[in-house]
């Protein structure tokens, strides 16, 4: 199986860049194929290079605008070839260079697997993040377990499968995306697992560091429920949502009224085309230990 690998750019992080492409490159028995996506910048010249002997590649391309995340990883699949894409974000890096050797084995021995998600450790030697270990009970991050969504900028996933249900939805911009395509990959019958073998580095950054941070995450909570879940299933897990919110944020008045103002706005726009799920895949969810009301 083929392996390439997306990572998308601002431009504005060259040192950061140069050293995941670097960890893409030197991957052993990878020959990874990486596509660079200037998501509304130029790629800026690198230092990395494919190994001696290697069959490795590099490719870049250039979109107009920042079209945000998901469109933009979107883009990067149109160009790959591989069978498996990498996604990494380009201040990330793998911990080893077994990583694709790994990932290629076990998508081409599990024919049902969709989607691995990554152990994700700070590099400065941090307990690390509890959103990094995608499921409700997070425990020990070291213990891999099926989940029911995974980390975009730390994940591989079977290309045809991403294809087969449309990608990720490009109107998100950024926040829970990686969610949408996970529940429609589920709808049809694969698998998404946290493999805490396959790892990678990842400096500890709170997510607010964005400013629309609470609009989008509210907005796109909407939007997920609206496109994905049967209707009293959409109606519970926007209620759990906002009662988590009121408790969490309670003593931020401004995370606040972003946080509303972004769940007002996922109610009154379009969220795209709506594909409910079957319900025996919300029980599927269910046994997974995360059901889709949370």
């Amino acid at each position: 199986m083929k392996i390439s690998c997306v990572i998308l750019t601002m431009g504005n992080r060259v040192a950061e860049l140069d050293r995941a492409v670097e960890s893409a490159l030197n991957q052993i028995d990878g020959d990874v194929e990486v596509v660079i996506v200037g998501n509304g910048a130029d790629v800026p010249e690198l230092s990395a290079t494919p190994p001696a002997g290697s069959s490795a590649t590099v490719k870049t391309i250039r979109l107009d605008h920042n079209t945000g995340i998901p469109a933009g990883r979107n883009r990067g699949v149109e160009e790959c070839s591989g069978d498996v894409v990498l996604f990494l974000d380009d201040d990330g890096w793998y911990a080893n260079q077994k990583v694709a050797a790994h990932v290629r084995d076990r998508f081409a021995t599990e024919p049902d697997l969709a989607v691995i998600s990554f152990r994700v450790m700070d590099p400065d030697g941090g307990i690390g993040q509890r959103r990094h270990v995608p499921r409700l009970r997070a425990g020990d991050p070291e213990r891999s377990s099926p989940v029911t969504t995974f980390l975009g900028g730390a994940s591989a996933v079977r290309r045809s499968a991403f294809l087969q249900v449309g990608g990720l939805p490009e109107r998100f911009f950024y926040a829970h995306e990686e969610t949408d395509l996970a529940w429609r990959l589920l709808g049809e019958g694969y698998r998404i697992e946290y493999d805490a073998e396959t790892v990678m580095y990842h400096p500890q950054v709170p997510p607010t560091r964005h400013a629309e941070f609470y609009r989008l995450n509210a907005r796109n909570r909407v939007w997920l429920a609206r496109r994905n879940l049967p209707w009293p299933l959409a109606a519970l897990y926007l209620l759990d949502w906002v009662v988590l919110t009121l408790i969490r944020e309670r003593g931020s008045k401004d995370s606040l009224k972003a946080w509303f103002t972004g769940f007002f706005e996922g109610l009154r726009t379009p969220a795209g085309e709506r594909r409910p799920m079957a319900w025996k895949t919300a029980w599927r969810m269910v046994k997974l230990g995360r059901p889709p009301i949370v």
